[in-house]
């Protein structure tokens, strides 16, 4: 091909494509006068539904046809302003209020209305629904398994008299409630598991209905250490452990009896005590201790002593009882004891042989056959307590007169009329006695012109011969 047809080609095509896009151009200008036609004839409106506005633009000639291109529908009972039949006109607003729907539960049915009042005693009216003045009205709740629903509901409790008998009382009872059961309840009676009602608190209530209530009575048992609680319609104790399966066993008793008739009146109910009785027998040993006992050593020398035998201690036998209860002992009581081993008792003895010895003295020697550790004392006829008018003055226990060498004594330790050896005082002769004189004492006496005063401790040698009744067993 040559050029110059190759050149008219290219000229051919350009021309074909710039007259479509000048196509193109006009169908764009004409749709965007179009658009800007249609928008200049919309009529823009408020419409206020529920109390909730909103603003919007429509080519709809009238209300009636502005709803149905809304899709909304309305009921006879929903108010609606202006009228539907209306043309519509810049700036108008148009207002709905729906009824609100409302269901009223009344003698076992459902009545569904739609309304603006709001006072139950109009919607009551409206739907023709009468009132006694025993009846009770209540406002529900929406149903909670459609959120959806909005719907008031009302509920009509028709009131219903009934007779409750209790105890062998009649009473008139007026109540709204559907059942037995809760009829009672509203009553403010509470009831137990264990009451009897009759017929069954699941029965509808109905006007002129009989009710009967047996009241249960409240125990408490105290049994093995736990405390069990229930109530029951038995009338004695031990029915009422019965029931329970608490057995009563042997020696077991219970508090009150079990014959005892329950507390009908109380509270707080009965209360019963079990107690559980055991009995045990035990053997118990016991020392029994030994004695000590003296006996006259006549190998011995007199104021020594020794152990003859040595003391074992015995063995009792008691057969002993025990009565428990509840674990506890309450009674021991011996039935029965002996002597298995009788105890051995500790031999003293005291020595009875008598030992003449030779005592040498500044007043030479003297025979003495014991000697005893005594507290001394002095006294004389002015310092013993008697008036010197009277006529005892200076007269002794064994009626000599009081002189130097007189001495007072506690004859069961050392004999009257005999002789003892004191060092520092000499041969004294027991001649006296006195009131503070006692045991390992001895008083040394003077004539007033020569008393000495004494207090100490000393060995008194008692002369002989040696007397024929002797205390071995000393002061």
């Amino acid at each position: 091909m040559c050029p110059k047809e190759d050149g008219l080609k290219a000229e051919s095509a350009s021309w074909r494509w710039g007259q479509r896009w000048v196509a193109v151009l006009l169908s764009l200008s004409a749709l965007i006068a179009l658009a800007a036609g249609y928008r200049a004839t919309l009529v823009p409106v408020i419409l206020v539904v529920d109390g909730v506005s909103s603003s919007l633009s429509t080519h709809q000639p009238t209300v009636a046809t502005l709803f149905a291109d809304l899709g909304i529908s309305l009921r006879p009972e929903d108010w609606v302003s202006p009228d539907p039949a209306l043309a519509l006109a810049p700036g108008m607003e148009i207002q709905i209020d729906h009824a609100r729907p409302v269901v009223i539960v009344v003698d076992g049915r459902e009545l569904l209305l739609y309304a603006h009042d709001e006072a139950p005693a109009d919607l009551l009216a409206q739907a023709g629904v009468a009132l006694d003045y025993q009846d009770r009205v209540t406002l529900q709740a929406p149903m909670v398994t459609d959120p959806r629903d909005t719907r008031l509901r009302i509920k009509v409790d028709r009131a219903k008299t009934v007779v409750l008998e209790q105890g062998g009382v009649r009473t008139d009872l007026s109540s709204h409630a559907a059942t037995v059961g809760e009829a009672i309840l509203d009553a403010g009676i509470k009831l137990y598991r264990a009451d009897r009602i009759s017929p069954d608190p699941a029965t509808p209530l109905i006007s002129g209905l009989h009710i009967s209530l047996s009241r249960s009575i409240p125990v408490s048992i105290l049994v093995d250490g736990h405390t069990l609680r229930t109530r029951t319609h038995r009338s004695r104790v031990g029915e009422v452990l019965a029931d329970l399966g608490v057995t009563i066993n042997g020696q077991d008793y219970t508090v009150p009896a079990l014959e005892a008739s329950l507390d009908e009146g109380s509270e707080t109910g009965t209360a019963i005590e079990v107690f559980r009785v055991t009995e045990a027998v035990i053997v118990e040993q016991s020392p029994v201790p030994f004695q000590s006992e003296w006996q006259p050593d006549p190998d011995s020398e007199i104021d020594t002593q020794g152990l003859l035998q040595e003391g074992e201690p015995g063995v009792l036998e008691r057969r002993i009882r025990l009565r428990y209860e509840n674990g506890q002992v309450i009674e021991r009581r011996v039935e029965g004891e002996s002597m298995i081993l009788a105890p051995k008792n500790r031999v003293m003895g005291y020595g009875t042989k008598i030992v003449v010895r030779t005592l040498q003295t500044e007043a030479g020697p003297v025979d003495y056959w014991r000697v005893l550790r005594m507290l001394a004392t002095s006294y004389s006829a002015g310092t013993a307590g008697v008036s010197s008018s009277s006529a005892y003055y200076g007269r002794t226990a064994t009626g000599i007169q009081m002189r130097d060498g007189i001495v007072a004594v506690d004859p069961t330790v050392i004999p009257l009329r005999s002789e003892v050896y004191v060092p520092g005082y000499g041969v004294g002769y027991a001649g006296d006695t006195g009131g503070a004189i006692k045991g390992k004492r001895i008083d040394l006496g003077y004539s007033d012109a020569n008393l000495k005063l004494w207090y100490r401790w000393v060995d008194v040698y008692l002369l002989t011969p040696v007397p024929d009744h002797i205390n071995y067993t000393g002061p």
